[in-house]
């Protein structure tokens, strides 16, 4: 029985360092950013506020809207800044469990989720806010003060930035079905058309309701399917002939 509990105290512990490492780490950026947490927001709504017909048009609501909203940009910023440690902390901990197969296919995939998350957040903040700010100050009936709330504007901003950043996992996705033998490609690529017709949907349901603004979304999203499929082929095939 001892012999039993000893491994599973040790991974106790051993769990317990890094989620300790990876809190400190977050504490780490939050610290260092929380001085211009201020500054970081008008950084965020630097889309938005070039199309305000005023300055300082934006307002806040709530009491403590000033000192919250920058608050909690800064602290989920510094948890995307932590992502890749996270990873890497996560990685320590369940590789030794894994096979030699499998780990030859880990750190790709954990550097590819990283570039590609971090790359669709800097699409969704240069390309698809700009549109979608633009639509929805342009749509209003004439003579409505358009003066939205800076809580409001984080909780939008973020939802694009999130929606994004796992719209661009989609080659991983595709690649990890097939790897685990859930599908294959040639089963992928066959429902090619549902799935060019479902990264529509998608757009439809994210974005606002312009063609636009749904196109921004569904096209990058099915050009990663198919760089997906495509790695998967390559993949499959280099193994087959090996």
């Amino acid at each position: 029985m001892n012999d039993q509990e000893q491994p599973l105290i040790s991974h106790l512990i051993e769990l317990r360092d890094r989620l300790l490492r990876i809190v400190l780490i977050v504490l780490a950026f939050f610290l260092g950013l929380f001085y211009f947490a201020n500054d970081l927001y008008l950084i965020l709504v630097e889309p938005l506020k070039v199309l305000m017909p005023t300055e300082g048009a934006m307002i806040a609501t709530g009491v403590a809207s000033p000192f919250l909203v920058p608050f909690k940009l800064t602290f989920v910023l510094s948890v995307l800044l932590a992502v890749p440690f996270i990873l890497h902390q996560i990685w320590g901990f369940i590789s030794p469990g894994l096979y030699q197969n499998e780990k030859k296919f880990a750190v790709p995939l954990l550097l590819s989720s990283i570039v590609l998350f971090y790359t669709g957040i800097a699409f969704a903040y240069f390309v698809v806010l700009p549109l979608v700010f633009g639509f929805f100050t342009g749509v209003g009936p004439e003579g409505i003060s358009f003066m939205p709330d800076i809580s409001n504007i984080l909780d939008f901003t973020l939802k694009i930035f999130f929606a994004f950043g796992i719209a661009f996992e989609i080659p991983v996705a595709t690649f990890l079905l097939v790897l685990s033998g859930i599908t294959t490609v040639a089963s992928l690529s066959a429902k090619r058309p549902y799935v060019f017709l479902g990264c529509f949907v998608v757009g439809m349901l994210v974005t606002p309701p312009d063609v636009i603004s749904q196109t921004v979304l569904a096209v990058p999203m099915w050009l990663l399917f198919e760089a997906g499929v495509l790695v998967s082929r390559l993949i499959r095939t280099s193994d087959e002939a090996g």
